[in-house]
């Protein structure tokens, strides 16, 4: 594998980002090379995963590469995307996975580490949901999940904003599990995996699923689900979708019409 590193210890397994020349982006090989760790995860005894980036990378992930995204008319996040498909496996991992986010997290990365069951930080790591800076519509469950994480009126302020959360802010929301200083991230994170290692596999499971139908068990009239579908389709078919893509790819502002 290229871009992601990957390891087993004592019942731990390890997924390391290795493509720091792009920020560690969400290409499409990386994330492949994710399903395929799981499923020798899945095979084997691993009882705790922790996703990382190489330690003091000041950049965990920048979240989807942009020259992947479709065309104008294309759903740039539709179900079956491989982030999205990343994103299930790691809810449905029977295992806990941990996010050790050292460095900042930008757009479908914060979606990544935080569907992960734990995140641990320090004070370099900050979350920013940047779709408004390219004239993305995010799907409806990513937007569910930040709610959740954030809270209505935090990720009302991400999504309008693009601009990120500190540490600091996100570890008083509960969106971090545990902030602590830069050099001591790897030894504490290994060090609590360890200790859910040690636990009941079956038990600790369970509780996984428990807690996450519990966590989604509102439902959402499907006629909201229809209007918000009408809504994402007008959005990658504007002009300023274009217009986000392009001007990241030339390294300058984006001229938006809302059009």
């Amino acid at each position: 594998m290229e871009l992601i590193n990957h390891s087993i210890n004592d019942n731990i397994g390890t997924i390391e980002f290795n493509n720091d020349e792009k920020r560690n982006a969400l290409t499409f090989q990386l994330l492949g090379e994710m399903l395929e760790v799981f499923d020798i995860f899945r095979m084997s005894d691993v009882r705790v995963v922790i996703i990382r980036a190489k330690p003091g990378s000041k950049v965990w992930s920048a979240g989807l590469f942009i020259d992947e995204l479709p065309e104008p008319g294309e759903d740039p996040l539709s179900f079956n995307h491989p982030l999205e498909r990343v994103l299930r496996v790691i809810e449905e991992f029977p295992a806990p996975v941990i996010a050790m986010a050292e460095g900042s997290i930008w757009g479908g990365a914060c979606d990544l580490a935080t569907t992960c069951d734990i995140i641990i930080g320090t004070k370099y790591t900050t979350f920013a949901i940047t779709p408004a800076r390219l004239g993305v519509a995010y799907n409806s469950s990513g937007i569910l999940h930040v709610i959740r994480v954030f809270g209505l009126h935090t990720a009302k302020e991400m999504f309008f904003t693009a601009s990120p959360i500190s540490a600091e802010k996100a570890e008083r929301m509960g969106a971090l599990n545990h902030l602590v200083e830069p050099v001591e991230i790897e030894a504490f994170t290994y060090k609590l995996a360890k200790t859910i290692s040690f636990n009941s596999p079956l038990s600790v499971s369970v509780a996984k699923k428990q807690i996450n139908i519990l966590a989604k068990s509102s439902p959402v009239n499907p006629m909201d689900y229809e209007q918000i579908g009408e809504l994402r389709y007008k959005a990658f078919n504007s002009f300023d979708y274009v217009e986000g893509k392009r001007a990241f790819q030339e390294k300058r502002h984006a001229r938006f019409t809302g059009k």
